[in-house]
């Protein structure tokens, strides 16, 4: 393989993965490019990248997967960015409007809403871009580094991954590191080590993206208490059932 194209996530939260594969030197010969998860599960779907931080709400869209690494995105409490955001209390909610960026987020809602919440909202989608602008609606599943500024707006807030630990009593998986081809093990050894390099050097991370970081209280506490990044054996049971759900 003459160059690794690799697609990942340009929010907060992938920060130290980014971070790893671009300062730690580990890796060689590489393009990473940076994208919305919708756009990562599709770029590995196509054949365009060849490793792909991909949400796990598009896995089984794939015929065949492997796992590269033993990193994720998941949370094993309150990820504050993966929000239900309404202006009225759980149960009075009718209608929510679904965040573009995330098919993950939007499947979720799904799931807690007819298991555990017990409601039949109507759902609407929205194009790209469009969550960002809507802090007027009723409700809204929002995700990502906008919902820093959009909780701003809405006085009932549900952190999804909170919802689904209670309900299942297991963390939540929200991207897993994905090829479609099985690759050689230098490259995942070495795809690996950067990725281990930016996880367990979050305060360089943060100062490096100084000039890029959200409006977040404190962008290093999240990263260190409300992500979770090791693809462990209790997220793994709670990501397969999720695709149970599913």
């Amino acid at each position: 393989m003459d160059l690794l194209k690799i697609s990942a996530v340009s929010y907060l939260n992938t920060f130290p993965f980014v971070y790893g594969l671009q300062q730690s030197g580990f890796l060689k010969n590489f393009r990473l490019e940076l994208d919305i998860p919708s756009v990562c599960a599709e770029k590995l779907k196509n054949k365009i990248v060849d490793i792909a931080l991909v949400p796990a709400g598009a896995l089984p869209d794939f015929k065949a997967f492997h796992y590269i690494s033993d990193y994720c995105i998941g949370a094993v409490s309150p990820v504050k960015t993966v929000l239900l955001l309404s202006k009225v209390p759980l149960e009075m909610i009718t209608k929510v409007h679904l965040d573009f960026d995330s098919r993950t987020s939007v499947r979720l809602v799904k799931v807690l809403a007819g298991n555990y919440w017990q409601i039949t909202p109507a759902w609407e989608n929205l194009k790209a871009g469009e969550a960002s602008n809507r802090s007027s609606v009723e409700s809204l599943v929002a995700i990502g580094d906008k919902t820093f500024e959009l909780r701003q707006h809405f006085p009932y807030i549900y952190d999804m991954a909170e919802e689904w630990i209670r309900f299942t009593g297991l963390p939540f998986v929200f991207a897993v590191w994905l090829s479609r081809e099985q690759l050689a093990d230098r490259i995942v050894n070495t795809f690996t080590q950067a990725l281990t390099f930016g996880v367990t050097h979050k305060r360089e991370c943060i100062e490096y993206f100084r000039d890029r970081l959200p409006a977040c209280d404190d962008c290093l506490e999240y990263l260190e208490h409300n992500i979770s990044y090791s693809f462990d054996d209790q997220k793994k049971e709670g990501l397969a059932r999720f695709l149970k759900y599913l």
